[in-house]
């Protein structure tokens, strides 16, 4: 729940319960000018100190936790999507057959990459797989934020997925 959201919700249900900021201070023990700092926006709201306050008033806060569908361009969405696939293969055992073709790709991209954040993601994938993180592999290779769709811009795992799995996956993805 974001702050204007908090906020928003605060000032709706004082409204609707006839609640001043006064009345509010007395009865949850928040003092008067912290809650207007909270309805000015002035000062965070957590959702603990909206729910508390809203149960002064006879309410209770509910978060509704949804998925929301990542809004990836068309590129990063193929790259996802064939990371993802190469992921269900990732074990300890296929990084160790893997880590020739991978050092290789690194090798390769650290002569074509410059600028930043690309040479500090492929120090990142070097790191990963010098450590045979499969974990951390995995998470780069899945996780829809913004750091993982740019440490996928420099991915050094390029023919590492079956020919077939990669066409079936481009087909799925246009």
């Amino acid at each position: 729940m974001s702050m204007a959201s908090r906020t928003a919700l605060l000032r709706e249900v004082m409204l609707s319960t006839g609640t001043t900021q006064s009345e509010l201070s007395r009865i949850s023990g928040v003092h008067q000018p912290s809650i207007s700092q909270f309805l000015s926006g002035r000062a965070g709201l957590s959702d603990d100190q909206l729910d508390r306050l809203l149960s002064c008033m006879g309410f209770r806060l509910e978060v509704v936790r949804q998925a929301v569908p990542p809004d990836l361009n068309r590129s990063e969405r193929r790259s996802w999507l064939l990371h993802r696939r190469l992921s269900g293969h990732l074990t300890a055992e296929t990084l160790r057959h893997w880590r020739p073709v991978v050092e290789t790709n690194l090798a390769r991209l650290r002569d074509q990459i410059t600028g930043e954040p690309h040479t500090t993601n492929l120090d990142r994938w070097a790191a990963l797989i010098a450590q045979a993180d499969v974990l951390g592999l995995h998470r780069v290779m899945t996780c829809l934020d913004r750091d993982s769709i740019q440490m996928r811009e420099v991915s050094p795992l390029a023919g590492l997925l079956p020919s077939d799995e990669r066409t079936q996956v481009l087909a799925g993805a246009a």
